[in-house]
């Protein structure tokens, strides 16, 4: 800008504006470039200057006062590893409890409002208050209501087909019936939590409106870890709500990963006899196949009592013994004590 210009009344409120808005300020007018002299030529004015380069703005991140970060990133990391096992153990358990395949998935684990956690809940639900002694305070499982009928439909011989939305609270008797469920999550938390604090977890109550229960002031954060359940066609949810104010003075634990020795603890014999003879007790079902052959149908169908099949096996060979379906032994027909039996020859080679 030449020294003898000035600004005009509408440029110093256009600038003033723009800084209050905070854009970038209107260019007042430049002078007009100054020209070179050639000695072959005329004069020509010199190029413009380059534009300037943008600076990127700021990255601001928001912070909400309301729900400050009390947990430290260490103990988050910490509760995520703790409750990957409860997931995977209690995946085995409830299957063999509703004789199906169920897949149970750690979600995520986050630090929230107790208000936010409860309005985003379904209403009805099963709701349940658990008392988690000595902590001082009480924790809370919830179970979606889309998980707690389908598994009370198996419970009671149904099918893992998923059937119409049922919107209502649970009766007593099924309620009593998805207690067990709930019990077989309890007693996978209480070993996951065994080197951290001994846990004396039971129900206290079950509510259907979780909106009715404040365990801890509205704006108490707390910890929610979120499992997801797979039972056939069906998906539902597991909540788990700690209040971070009943394990603060755990957090010391937390953070030095004291957790992690019962994962690292060496088996004892008390510990091998105990699976050992749990093993023993099993039943498994054994299989001896005679021969294998192929039969049209027509023939099949017209089969009478008294009538042969032959086979391309000989007589001689022993026969095939299977354990749970896999080929285990050879073994040769034969009776005991009046009844059908087969001797054990040798092991088959796999």
């Amino acid at each position: 800008m030449a020294e003898d210009e000035a600004l005009s009344q509408s440029q110093v409120e256009g600038l003033l504006k723009a800084m209050e808005m905070g854009q970038p300020s209107p260019q007042a007018p430049a002078a007009p470039p100054p020209a070179t002299a050639s000695s072959n030529g005329p004069r020509r004015a010199a190029p413009p200057p380059p534009p300037a380069r943008k600076s990127a703005p700021d990255r601001v991140t928001p912070y909400d006062f309301k729900r400050p970060e009390r947990v430290g990133k260490e103990q988050m990391r910490a509760m995520h590893s703790l409750h990957e096992t409860i997931a995977r153990n209690f995946g085995a358990v409830v299957s063999g409890m509703l004789r199906t395949m169920l897949e149970v998935k750690l979600l995520s684990v986050d630090q929230m409002t107790y208000s936010e956690f409860v309005f985003s809940l379904d209403n009805p639900s099963c709701f349940n208050v658990i008392e988690a002694a000595p902590l001082e305070g009480n924790w809370i499982l919830d179970i979606s209501p889309v998980l707690s009928y389908a598994v009370i439909d198996r419970m009671l011989g149904g099918d893992t087909e998923p059937g119409p939305p049922i919107r209502r609270p649970l009766t007593e008797i099924e309620t009593k019936l998805i207690g067990r469920l709930v019990k077989a999550f309890l007693a996978e938390l209480h070993d996951a939590w065994e080197n951290i604090v001994q846990l004396t977890l039971k129900i206290q109550s079950v509510e259907s409106n979780p909106q009715l229960v404040q365990i801890v002031p509205p704006n108490e954060v707390v910890i929610l870890i979120c499992f997801e359940v797979t039972l056939g066609k069906n998906r539902g949810m597991i909540n788990l709500c700690i209040p971070f104010n009943t394990i603060e003075k755990f957090n010391s634990q937390l953070s030095n990963n004291g957790w992690v020795g019962r994962v690292r603890t060496k088996p004892t014999p008390e510990t091998r006899a105990q699976i050992g003879s749990n093993v023993d007790s099993a039943q498994v079902e054994v299989v001896v196949t005679l021969a294998r052959s192929k039969i049209r149908t027509g023939d099949l169908l017209d089969l009478t009592v008294g009538d042969l099949i032959t086979t391309e096996k000989d007589v001689a060979l022993p026969m095939e013994l299977s354990v749970q379906g896999v080929p285990k032994f050879n073994a040769r027909p034969g009776a005991y004590r009046g009844k059908k039996a087969v001797r054990i020859d040798g092991i088959i080679p796999t």
